[in-house]
């Protein structure tokens, strides 16, 4: 069995010998790969066009950023094209012209500086891409901090790593990520 990110998901473990690709309903090759058709017979869907999106991760663990950028590029259409383990190689990052992306994940404690510091100086800058926050500090006020500092989501790391899948796939399926999930109410 595969364990979460971050110690046992149960909603993230799958028997060894199934792909999470395959295994996962949104990511456009797990229709194609799970159906019975051959792929003669397959027919283009419109809706599983899905724009790879470039993101931007955050995040002073090493351990914990190298399953999230795996898991992220599995499980959606995600491209990682940096990281940072601290606010100042963040902010220089995001400041550099050349680097480019549509979603910067976000821990609010880091090896230097805040996650913070990172969500308001983004959200006031020219950083275009959507703002999400990712920790295991996600309480109530915290959640509001960050939405306030400009945050688009917050997910718990303990416990909302599946529905950060599911914003990344909505956000890449060209919607605004916005569901019926709403962890405030």
């Amino acid at each position: 069995m595969l364990l979460g990110l971050f110690g046992p998901a149960p909603c993230l473990t799958l028997d060894a010998s199934v792909s999470l690709k395959r295994a996962h309903p949104l990511h456009p090759s797990a229709a194609a790969a799970s159906s019975p058709a051959s792929s003669a017979d397959a027919q283009p869907s419109s809706d599983l066009a899905m724009t790879q999106l470039k993101a931007f991760i955050v995040e002073d663990s090493p351990v914990i950023r190298e399953n999230l950028v795996a898991a992220l590029e599995e499980m959606a259409p995600i491209d990682v094209v940096g990281t940072a383990e601290d606010e100042l190689g963040a902010l220089s990052w995001l400041a550099d012209s050349q680097n480019r992306c549509d979603l910067v994940v976000v821990d609010i404690f880091l090896k230097s500086g805040s996650g913070l510091g990172v969500l308001k100086a983004a959200s006031t800058g020219s950083v275009a891409a959507k703002l999400v926050v990712l920790s295991n500090y996600a309480t109530p006020d915290m959640r509001r901090k960050c939405l306030e500092l400009g945050a688009d989501r917050v997910f718990d790391k303990s416990n909302e790593i599946d529905a950060l899948i599911l914003y990344c796939c909505r956000l890449a399926d060209g919607g605004t990520g916005s569901s019926e999930y709403n962890p405030l109410s």
